[in-house]
């Protein structure tokens, strides 16, 4: 999609730290980060949000926590959260499926 902020992270027109890259996702850290560890893992193709997430497209959902778990524990996170909003009354900002991995610090509920 080509004004999805995310999507053009992805496709590198838009600057940002990568965290780990393949053919399916792209991990980078937060520019706001809310914790001392705070990375997206983003699908490269666009998907608005996890309602938008069906049989066709579910497969890089379960690819992205695969690079979540790898990630965590190459960073060594004793543990940590995963936050996806999901539609603006949720909190959802950037309409681009993306997860949210915070660690580093005790976690509070509500988040933040």
């Amino acid at each position: 999609m080509s004004d999805c902020l995310f999507c053009k992270i992805a496709a590198g027109e838009i600057p940002s730290t990568c965290v780990y890259e393949d053919e399916l996702v792209y991990a980078f850290k937060d520019i706001d980060p809310q914790a001392p560890v705070h990375f997206l893992v983003i699908p490269k193709a666009h998907i608005p949000s996890a309602a938008a997430i069906t049989p066709e497209n579910s497969a890089v959902v379960a690819h992205a926590f695969e690079v979540i778990a790898r990630l965590a524990k190459e960073q060594g996170l004793e543990g940590f959260r995963v936050v996806s909003n999901c539609g603006e009354q949720a909190g959802q900002s950037v309409f681009h499926l993306h997860f949210h991995v915070l660690s580093g610090r005790d976690m509070t509920w509500p988040p933040g």
